[in-house]
């Protein structure tokens, strides 16, 4: 497999017509691999690929053979001392933070936990075992869509008329909506929603959360889920469970297509987004992302940095006062924002995002990044107290 030193910037894995150049994160790893998986149904790589650059702490490689479709996940080679808040475990694959598609979901097993699980060590101990047969994987993408004459229905929030729907659940019972596409994001775009819709003078949807999300171990043994989606592992991909499409590229497309009906009727588009916690939970969750990347930049630590600090409930609190981790979130509302032409964004459990250190602070980085980004200047933000 042939690599070239790449680009830092963008991150995650960009296809730019003629190859795919990935761009990674780790201030703290020694090693990061790139693995690709032919099949979602393989249990174990199909090649691995070690990123030959470093720039800023981003590793970084371009591959020109590959292409739109190519399946892969990551492994970060560096110090395991949960004791210091590293917990790095190259056993474990891990999906890309900046995957802007889900090539296939995670299911629950012992292996994708960093430490063994009933050691009497609990999280300090080591588990080699890989995980690459049950870890989620990402999918590079081919970002083309022809848009046409898509315009953003520009009014003021004060002129709004918003329904807060959840896509599976509103589209499921809508009697309108065919059978194939109940449940969908195609089914929020059929014609029967988008005429109840404007009969009711909506003329805005804020979407209970979209983005990529994974359900809690001990709901899963239970045979139940986290329906609601407040559980979030991609930030760019939107979640396959509500599209009717069951290819990557199918389920982005089925996305747009839905934004460019609802804003063809008038009808803008609000994201419910949840970049307060991820899904990887507390010190004895899972290792399938941040923590097995950089668990010390993408999370706050307690005073003692093997325990994670948690003001959301969930076991985590993203740590946006990290300057990475900072970028990855405006990094996901831009993409959502100008490639997905989304209208705007409902942030859950916003002033966790303003805890530069620990405490609230209205004058935090995000505010301010948020405020001056001209990308952003021309979206509804909305934060939840």
């Amino acid at each position: 497999m042939r690599v070239w030193r790449g680009n830092p910037y963008p991150l995650g894995a960009t296809w730019d017509g003629r190859g795919v150049n990935f761009a990674v994160f780790s201030e703290t790893a020694e090693r990061l691999d790139v693995c690709l998986f032919d099949s979602p149904d393989l249990v174990h790589e199909s090649g691995r690929v070690t990123l030959p650059a470093v720039t800023g702490h981003v590793w970084h490689g371009y591959f020109p053979d590959l292409r739109p479709g190519q399946l892969y996940g990551l492994r970060a080679d560096g110090p395991y001392a949960p004791e210091r808040g590293q917990r790095h475990n190259p056993s474990k694959l891990l999906f890309d933070p900046y995957a802007k598609g889900v090539g296939r979901d995670l299911h629950y097993d012992d292996s994708l936990y960093g430490y063994t699980i009933g050691a009497a060590e609990k999280d300090l101990s080591f588990d080699s075992r890989d995980s690459a047969a049950h870890a989620p994987l990402a999918a590079v993408i081919d970002p083309a869509f022809t848009w046409g004459a898509d315009k953003r229905p520009h009014r003021p929030l004060a002129d709004m008329v918003i329904y807060e729907l959840h896509v599976r659940g509103f589209t499921k019972n809508h009697p309108g909506v065919a059978e194939p596409l109940r449940g969908a994001y195609a089914g929020l775009a059929s014609s029967a929603v988008i005429d109840y819709l404007l009969d009711l003078g909506v003329n805005a949807v804020e979407l209970l959360p979209v983005q990529y999300r994974v359900s809690e171990r001990f709901l899963v043994e239970e045979g139940l889920s986290n329906y609601w989606g407040y559980n979030t592992l991609g930030f760019f991909a939107p979640d396959p469970r509500l599209a009717a499409a069951r290819d990557p590229h199918g389920i982005i497309g089925e996305f747009k297509t839905m934004v460019a009906h609802l804003h063809d009727a008038g009808i803008a588009v609000i994201l419910d987004v949840v970049y307060n916690h991820t899904a990887e939970g507390n010190e004895l969750g899972p290792t399938v992302c941040f923590r097995g990347l950089d668990n010390a930049a993408y999370y706050h630590l307690a005073d003692n940095p093997r325990f994670t600090y948690d003001v959301t409930g969930t076991g985590n609190s993203v740590n946006l006062g990290h300057p990475r981790t900072l970028q990855l979130v405006i990094d996901s509302l831009r993409y959502w924002a100008a490639e997905m032409h989304v209208d705007g964004f409902r942030f859950d459990l916003a002033p966790e995002l303003a805890r530069q250190f620990r405490d609230y602070d209205k004058l935090s980085p995000f505010f301010n990044v948020l405020l001056q980004d001209l990308v952003l200047a021309d979206v509804h933000l909305i934060a939840e107290p």
